[in-house]
């Protein structure tokens, strides 16, 4: 996936601007694919270059309205049904667990023991975005939630794995 591909979904839903944008990533987005608001802002200048979107409004102090043109939807839609994800994925956790018999198992504990507590903080940050969002019929709502239910089992799943592993070192 890329920057380029989540905004482009984004826009599909309406026009937004490139601070409406930054906020849908902060409450959406951002615990799938985390972006700064350089980051936006630089893509959504060469998403309007290629012309995959374009300025549907410009406002006071140079505010622009950026919209999802037909090559942009076209784009997407490509992406969406031709390409596959990548299949590769590297975990920093998971490759730090596979060397934890390095460490005493005190420390190897104590790492999975955090590991556990952070997952549990992220699942409930999650709940309370359950909470906090007005979901809607739209698209992004409900793709957007089935998109967080996978955080929160992933979130649940990991911590419950995290404790049986504490408990697997000897």
């Amino acid at each position: 996936m890329s920057l380029r591909h989540a905004l482009l979904g984004l826009l599909s839903e309406h026009p937004a601007s490139g601070y409406d944008l930054l906020k849908r990533f902060e409450t959406s987005l951002a615990n799938v694919w985390p972006a700064t608001q350089s980051q936006i802002y630089t893509e959504l200048t060469r998403l309007a270059g290629t012309g995959l979107i374009t300025v549907a409004a410009e406002g006071p102090r140079g505010r622009k309205e950026y919209a999802l043109t037909d090559d942009g939807l076209e784009e997407l839609r490509c992406w969406l049904a031709e390409s596959r994800p990548q299949r590769t994925t590297r975990s920093d956790v998971l490759l730090r667990v596979f060397f934890l018999g390095v460490l005493e198992p005190g420390p190897a504990r104590i790492f999975l023991d955090d590991l556990a507590t952070s997952s549990y903080q992220s699942h409930e940050e999650l709940r309370d975005l359950v909470e906090s969002v007005d979901w809607d019929d739209d698209n992004l709502s409900v793709y957007g939630r089935i998109a967080l239910e996978y955080g929160l089992r992933f979130h649940a799943m990991r911590r419950e794995w995290a404790q049986w592993a504490a408990e697997q070192v000897k």
